[in-house]
């Protein structure tokens, strides 16, 4: 076992996270004073969980009291609350995040509880039925998917992966992507571009979109696609100038450049793929399994829609990410982990987590609540063996524990845009978002430290 930090936690310790701010591997993260005790339920107990709206409905929560005994008090997912509550040692006792981009960034602060006895003990949630995917819960202390548990996903996608609509590939001659094998990045650029349609200036359909969730899973993901790393081996800085994140990032910028998709100098009014996918005015999307949940709901759209690989980079690895699994952390400081271990197991291996797994909202976290993913029709037997085949591809793509995902899309957005509209080369680019990122991740480091 690690030494325990100890410490009161400081307020300074958070300041960088409103900000978007940074963090650490450098904090001792404890096992020792881990206190499990076995066979008490939690039931007749009240706990606080921190959650956004949709994470937890009402009825929900009716549920839980039902099946489990533990009355659940849901507040609302607020960074700054949850930043308080932390500091003043009254944190709740679950609280949501991105598993992707926030695991290690918590866990690096040493206010995350080590989950690794409650799943020993648990008859519910076995670590042999956990998903790959929830390795992203994982962190050792230096890297990203190994080490102690601190959390688990709800549900996930590959969300490097792809939809396409066959009827505007057939209204532009274009063959149709394979559903198993990979097209490269420049093919499916290349595709984008005929698949654009333009009338009077306008752009009246999207020839395809490429966002990622995050500017910096995007980054990070695509640049393991080339074949390397973002980050620096201890990830306290990030190089844009090496080839392979240079690749990543050229690509981006003349995707954005080509106006083939929604981008940050044209943005998507309706605020993110779905609905223009849906109206027929975007080609592509890049979006994961989730959301076959709302394309399953349109019979017609979902006649013509495909789920696809995630591309490649010619030569590169076949790397196909999460870039978000979103789930629950239990704070070290809870003052009802039994009460809140006992929710946590319902949340993700009982009723909830049956529902979400038979919504095509998301592949199960569990491996054996897999057989629930719906194949009834032949949209959702098409897009299962398209997803199952993926799943062998997966892999954890590991973040910098210094810098949280809003700070480094903040940065990005404010350097690329001039690139974006052709007004600087990539390596200018590239040679203005070192400086400035390495600069939110040094503050990260030393903020832990």
């Amino acid at each position: 076992m690690r030494p325990h930090a100890g410490a009161a936690l400081s307020r300074r310790r958070f300041l960088s996270l409103s900000a978007g701010g940074a963090v650490a591997g450098g904090a001792a993260l404890s096992g020792c004073a881990l206190q499990v005790s076995t066979g008490v339920s939690g039931s007749g107990e009240t706990i606080t969980m921190m959650v956004k709206a949709d994470d937890l409905s009402p009825d929900l929560v009716k549920q839980a009291k039902k099946e489990t005994g533990v009355t659940i008090r849901r507040v609302d997912y607020d960074i700054t609350k949850l930043i308080a509550m932390l500091t003043s040692g009254n944190p709740p006792d679950l609280v949501r995040a991105v598993g992707a981009t926030d695991a290690a960034y918590f866990a690096a602060r040493d206010v995350m509880e080590e989950l690794d006895p409650y799943f020993a003990r648990s008859s519910v949630l076995k670590v042999d039925d956990l998903d790959p995917v929830n390795d992203l819960w994982r962190y050792d202390g230096r890297t990203q998917g190994k080490g102690p548990r601190y959390g688990m996903a709800k549900d996930f996608s590959q969300d490097s992966m792809f939809w396409y609509n066959t009827a505007a590939f057939d209204k532009k001659g274009v063959d149709y992507p394979s559903e198993t094998e990979p097209v490269t990045f420049e093919e499916w650029l290349e595709n984008s571009q005929r698949l654009t349609q333009r009338s009077k200036g306008q752009t009246t359909v999207f020839g395809g979109s490429y966002n990622g969730l995050l500017k910096l899973t995007l980054m990070a993901t695509m640049t393991a696609s080339a074949g390397g790393s973002l980050f620096s081996d201890d990830f306290s800085r990030v190089d844009f100038t090496t080839p392979e994140a240079r690749k990543a990032l050229a690509w981006y910028i003349d995707y954005c450049k080509l106006k083939v998709g929604p981008s940050p100098i044209l943005p998507d009014p309706n605020g993110w793929d779905g609905p223009t996918f849906q109206a027929g005015r975007m080609a592509m999307s890049n979006s994961g399994y989730w959301m076959g949940g709302m394309i399953g709901t349109d019979k017609k759209l979902a006649e013509v829609s495909r789920l696809a690989p995630a591309p490649v980079f010619a030569g590169g690895p076949r790397i196909s990410a999460c870039q978000g699994a979103t789930g629950l952390w239990m704070p070290r400081k809870a003052k009802n982990k039994d009460a809140a271990w006992r929710v946590f197991e319902w949340f993700f291996g009982e009723a909830p987590a049956k529902a979400r797994a038979s919504s095509g909202w998301g592949i199960p976290s569990l491996k054996s609540l897999r057989p629930l993913m719906p194949q009834q029709e032949d949209f959702q037997k098409r897009t299962l063996k398209a997803q199952e085949n993926e799943l062998k591809h997966f892999s954890v793509v590991s973040l910098s524990p210094y810098i949280t995902g809003d700070a480094f899309e903040s940065l990005f957005n404010q350097v690329t845009p001039a690139a974006m509209k052709g007004e600087i080369s990539v390596d200018t680019v590239a040679g203005r978002l070192n400086p400035i990122i390495n600069e939110q991740l040094k503050r990260g480091k030393e903020q832990v430290g």
